[in-house]
């Protein structure tokens, strides 16, 4: 495939726009147009956000916050992950040097 920009019509909450991407990241961008398009009707139904504007920024701020969310369970996952990583290195060295200890 292509990495040439080439035009695109996508939807947003019931508004279309023309952006030009990559033709093998067309799937992508209509996937992720469909998700905001999702998530800004969901921000309009609660009644509580009025306006175009209001309803893209609230939207954009859900998603920054689960995203930053995301990344902070990914990173205390990886830490949890690397110490018992560490942990269980440890019991293998441990057993390591009991059997040597033990074959002398």
């Amino acid at each position: 495939m292509s990495n040439e920009n080439v035009p695109i019509t996508i939807k947003v909450l019931d508004k279309e726009f023309r952006i030009a991407c990559p033709a093998s990241e067309q799937a992508s961008l209509i996937e992720s147009a469909n998700y905001l398009s999702d998530k800004m009707r969901e921000v309009r139904d609660t009644g509580k956000v009025i306006g175009m504007d209001r309803i893209a920024v609230m939207t954009a701020l859900n998603l920054a916050h689960e995203l930053l969310q995301s990344k902070s369970e990914q990173a205390d996952f990886s830490h949890n992950f690397g110490h018992r990583l560490e942990l269980l290195q440890d019991k293998i060295d441990t057993a390591l040097n009991n059997s040597k200890q033990m074959e002398l």
